[in-house]
């Protein structure tokens, strides 16, 4: 007000505008407010201004004013003309026309006046500063409600309501009125009570003060007094709007919408009824809901970023006639966002719900519109545009969450399944895994005729063929909605194989093993029936299809991770390369050849074959530009020189997966990678850098729900801890790290590490012979999951190191020397290089130097078997 002499105050009705103008006027000496709120003609505004001022009682009095008594306009000029006035003009919506012309009048003619007006949008004067007024922030909304609570229920404590209170206000979008209104039913119910009914909010907020107007004393009357201000166009559009799920731009509304959209849309901004605020098409992937910690379909919370990374150095549209035709959704320039808040939002789908037909093309509209966009962006979302488009699919998360539920409600597999399908990547990518997962098997459920439109045949093949039927699963099982229909499928395959529906229906199934099995492996994992079910769906992609050769399809080998299986997967991943070289791109063929060099550094005997992979990776991560995948190869490239030892260069490539992952907002990858740079800062002689990357590690995998990686900072912590000598922490971190195994999938060469932590943890309480007793069961469990070299002879080391321990120093030289020779040119990393450079010195001086060589050579010589049976009469003592 000090820099304009015309102020309009705007916001929806009930957001607090009269008592704001009230608050600012309080300390003007000559502030007159003029109610326009019930007039019913725009001409009786300027007498409704002569009577606020008390004019009329002038007039009658005195001669003080010469302007004609039947001209208001020339009584307001004549007497603000010689004075400094602040004239408060308020609630002028419903006679905007009268009350702008006379502002402006009086601003011209009268130099010393200041109106400050009050309306649901704004006048139009020429030097007007429009102020909007927003809704309550939280604290000052909770104050609000606790002092209003406290007025119908004295002794009302707001802290021991704290997370009810909170809901109201937040779904009240921090109205002040409707706020008063909710506080107000305290005389009846409890804050949770209220926060529960809020679906019905216009019938519940219904106890206004009588005193006030009556479209301020419910919240259904504050409400109908906007809409019955609009014209039909104008209704339409709120109704249109009503079909989007937490907001939209420009472009979505003019494909929704069965009209010309962008006037329609700026009047109703102008109203107060729809909120824009500047779209940032730029955001950080990362701002999103949680999606780690998702709850399912449409529920999220908010992450907050992970902290630095630990480093040594700092280190098919449905076929809609009325579908208006602008194209195919895009990046939108930066621009305005478009809301309504939860209130009107509410109030304009009841709008809507009156105008069925209406309703309907919208939704069709809406749903066309948010298919293609998800279509469109899908690929993207591989490639070096991603970050625009994966910021994109969060901020329309919503929207897409929207369509996928009236899909499902109204029976629409087509859409449904394309959807779920084009969603499935970012459902992956962003850790939305249970969400994802459980839409996939809503969206399953539609594949299946409902119970009443089974016919007996249909039903008799449910739990019919080799297993994995419905029938055959545990009740619970997830894959129960999946498996119903998956005889009918494949039944109808086999008589046609070109049935439209076949492939995307398989490709759901795969989506939704993969999501499942990741986000909640403990549901799965050992089940034999739901083993069998995922077999069946497994071998449908292992053949030559193009549906193999793409997203989710590729993914068919890490089902034997599922299934207790992992031995062929070598051997899958060749095949799977393959189909993918044939019926995919560059990024479906690096996908698989990232997971062969994983695989590879894992397994016996291919180390030195992944330097051709990760050359052609690297190549095509390139290409492709997609920031995950260049974090995946630059992660294979640090897991094989970790095998190798050369630990800078992990770090190195750590670091910059780990870069690339929080750059793409892929925070479920971090907890491994933080993981393995503390690792090496542990290997380098830094346990402070160390701790605190572990400790770093634990809080993004609790953050994110990241099983394995919890496992594997147990386990290194566990080690860490046994070699201070604290037994009693490093067993019961070592029983951690097992129970978070057994709930996740680890890799067979965790479960050798954790053999080996076990083995010398036991060794320390019972005794070296009960160590070595449960490295015999490890020993051949690793050789049948064909761990690498490296974590096979770090099991023989241990071994050499408890046989000496137990006295049999010859029998600790042979192990010794076997593990040697198996390890090849793989050097021991530290701090196992020191624990053998002490057994050795140990070993020398009970044996002497020529009984120690000789016993060397005759381990370098022993087989694999020979090696098992030394380790198995260690362990017995013979």
């Amino acid at each position: 007000m000090c820099g304009a002499r015309l102020v309009t105050l705007t916001g929806p009705g009930g957001s607090g505008k009269t008592r704001l103008a009230e608050e600012a006027a309080a300390g003007h000496p000559s502030a007159w407010l003029a109610e326009l709120a019930p007039l019913d003609r725009p001409e009786a505004v300027p007498g409704a201004v002569v009577s606020a001022l008390g004019l009329r009682e002038i007039v009658l009095r005195t001669s003080e004013l010469n302007a004609p008594q039947g001209d208001p306009v020339a009584q307001l000029v004549e007497y603000c003309a010689q004075r400094s006035l602040l004239l408060i003009l308020d609630n002028c919506e419903h006679v905007i026309d009268a009350a702008a012309e006379l502002a402006e009048t009086l601003l011209t003619r009268c130099p010393g006046l200041t109106v400050l007006a009050t309306s649901r949008e704004p006048l139009g004067v020429p030097g007007e500063r429009v102020r909007p007024v927003e809704p309550l922030p939280p604290d000052p909304a909770h104050r609000l409600f606790a002092e209003r609570a406290a007025a119908v229920r004295p002794g009302f404590d707001p802290a021991g309501e704290a997370e009810a209170v909170a809901e109201i206000c937040r779904r009240l979008d921090g109205l002040p009125l409707a706020i008063e209104l909710a506080a107000a039913r305290l005389r009846l119910l409890t804050p949770r009570q209220i926060a529960d009914r809020l679906d019905d909010r216009f019938r519940l907020l219904t106890s206004g003060a009588r005193t006030v107007l009556p479209r301020q004393q419910t919240l259904r009357a504050v409400v109908d007094w906007s809409w019955d201000l609009l014209d039909d166009a104008e209704r339409t559009v709120l109704r249109e709007v009503s079909v989007f799920a937490g907001g939209w731009d420009l472009e979505a509304a003019e494909a929704v919408c069965s009209g010309p959209a962008t006037d329609l849309l700026g009047a109703l901004v102008d109203k107060s009824l729809i909120i824009a605020t500047p779209y940032d098409a730029e955001g950080d992937p990362g701002r999103s809901d949680d999606p780690g910690r998702s709850d399912g379909p449409g529920r999220s919370g908010d992450p907050a970023r992970p902290d630095s990374p630990v480093r040594s150095d700092s280190p098919v549209p449905p076929d809609d006639a009325d579908t208006p035709g602008h194209g195919t959704p895009r990046l939108p320039p930066p621009g305005m966002r478009y809301r309504l808040l939860e209130t009107i939002h509410e109030y304009a789908a009841e709008r809507a719900a009156e105008a069925p037909a209406l309703r309907a093309g919208a939704e069709r509209r809406h749903a066309a519109y948010f298919l293609a966009l998800a279509e469109t962006a899908e690929p993207l979302l591989r490639s070096a545009e991603q970050l625009p488009w994966i910021h994109r699919l969060e901020t329309e998360l919503d929207n897409l969450r929207a369509v996928l539920q009236r899909a499902i409600e109204a029976r629409d597999e087509d859409l449904a399944v394309a959807l779920a399908l084009a969603l499935g990547w970012f459902w992956w990518l962003r850790n939305y895994r249970v969400e994802g997962s459980e839409w996939a098997e809503r969206v399953l459920a539609l594949t299946v005729p409902p119970p009443a439109a089974s016919t007996t045949g249909a039903a008799s093949t449910t739990g019919a063929g080799t297993g994995g039927g419905r029938a055959d699963l545990p009740t619970g099982s997830p894959f129960g909605t999946g498996a119903a229909g998956l005889d009918a499928d494949l039944e109808a395959h086999r008589a046609d194989p070109d049935t439209p529906r076949f492939w995307p229906r398989m490709s759901l199934r795969l989506l939704h093993v993969f999501l499942t099995v990741e986000s909640r492996p403990t549901e799965v994992v050992g089940n034999n029936p739901d083993v069998a079910y995922i077999l069946r769906v497994r071998d449908l992609f292992t053949r030559p299809v193009p549906a193999s050769g793409r997203f989710p399809g590729l993914v068919w080998p890490f089902t034997l991770y599922f299934v207790d299986e992992p031995t062929e997967v070598l051997g899958y991943l060749d095949l799977a390369t393959a189909n993918c070289r044939r019926f995919g791109g560059d990024w479906e063929v690096a996908i698989t050849l990232m997971f062969r060099v994983h695989t590879a550094v894992d397994q016996q005997g291919n180390l030195l074959e992944v330097d051709e992979d990760l050359a052609e990776l690297r190549e095509l991560s390139r290409r492709v530009g997609d920031r995950w995948l260049r974090a995946q190869v630059c992660g294979a490239a640090g897991e094989a020189a970790m095998a190798r030892s050369r630990h800078e260069e992990a770090r190195l490539e750590y670091e910059e997966a780990l870069r690339l992952a929080h750059e793409v907002g892929a925070y479920a990858e971090g907890p491994f990678l933080i993981a393995r740079l503390a690792e090496i800062a542990y290997r380098a002689g830094d346990r402070d850098l160390a701790e605190k990357g572990l400790e770093a590690a634990a809080e993004a995998a609790d953050r994110y729900g990241v099983t394995d990686s919890r496992a594997f900072v147990c386990l290194m912590s566990a080690d860490m801890a046994l070699r201070d000598g604290d037994v009693e922490r490093a067993r019961t971190l070592c029983d951690a790290a097992g129970a978070e195994a057994a709930r996740g999938t680890p890799p067979p060469h965790f479960a050798a590490g954790l053999g080996a932590v076990r083995a010398r943890i036991t060794a320390v309480e019972s005794g070296p012979a009960a160590g070595l007793a449960l490295l015999v069961d490890v020993l051949p469990q690793a050789l049948r999951t064909r761990c690498s070299e490296a974590v096979v002879a770090t099991l023989v080391d241990v071994a050499a190191v408890l046989t000496s321990r137990s006295g049999d120093h010859a029998r600790a030289a042979r192990l010794l020397a076997f593990a040697t020779r198996w390890r090849g040119d793989l050097a021991r990393p530290m701090p196992e290089r020191s624990d053998v450079e002490h057994l050795v010195r140990e070993i020398t001086t009970a044996l002497g130097e020529a009984a120690y060589e000789r016993e060397t050579a005759a381990g370098r010589e022993l087989t694999m078997d020979q090696a098992q049976e030394e380790l198995a009469a260690a362990a017995t003592g013979s």
